[in-house]
């Protein structure tokens, strides 16, 4: 039979992880284990994040990859695995970033709901958020989730597109780049 594991606060949560040799996220006091990623979504998240380099050099916002922690409030610490700031505090944090502009996640079978359902409602929450990008290596799907005028998320489906547009960034990403390396 498995222990019961202590409920943590968010600060101890965060002190906690920054000991772990390995990652962990965090929802309403309870931790979960980030497992190890196959090699097509190393590659598509490491494409993204290089496109994005690349498209926002020299501009107001900075992209950054799996490593590093996004807050959503006093509930829930998140490893997306691309995602880019403008935000003053965010760019002089070092760990623990709160105002992402633009967050993409890269979807696994065990990853995919959680991704869609708890994860999106969360990050819904942070005011700052203007995009959410879901990729599918496996299907090469591309849904975009965009914040409209009445501060609502739709979806734009790019599927099938030449180019994943991020208007939240002003960047445009050709979807050969995205899925590049990926064997069809």
């Amino acid at each position: 039979m498995a222990l019961a594991q202590p409920t943590l606060h968010l600060t101890d949560y965060l002190a906690w992880e920054n000991a772990q040799p390995e990652r962990h996220e965090f929802y309403r006091g309870e931790t979960f284990a980030m497992v190890g990623v196959r090699r097509v979504h190393g590659m598509v998240s490491g494409n993204v994040f290089a496109a994005l380099k690349s498209a926002l050099r020299g501009g107001p916002c900075e992209v950054f990859t799996e490593s590093l922690k996004v807050q959503v409030a006093d509930e829930a610490v998140f490893y997306p695995d691309v995602f880019v700031t403008g935000h003053a505090d965010d760019l002089r944090t070092d760990m623990v970033f709160r105002h992402p502009t633009l967050i993409v996640e890269v979807l696994s079978d065990s990853t995919q709901g959680y991704d869609r359902s708890l994860k999106f409602a969360m990050y819904r929450r942070i005011a700052e958020l203007r995009e959410y990008v879901l990729i599918d290596p496996d299907s090469r799907s591309v849904e975009v989730f965009r914040r409209n005028e009445r501060d609502l998320f739709e979806l734009h489906d790019q599927t099938g597109t030449d180019t994943l547009d991020l208007c939240s960034v002003d960047a445009r990403i050709p979807m050969t780049e995205v899925f590049n390396g990926l064997t069809s």
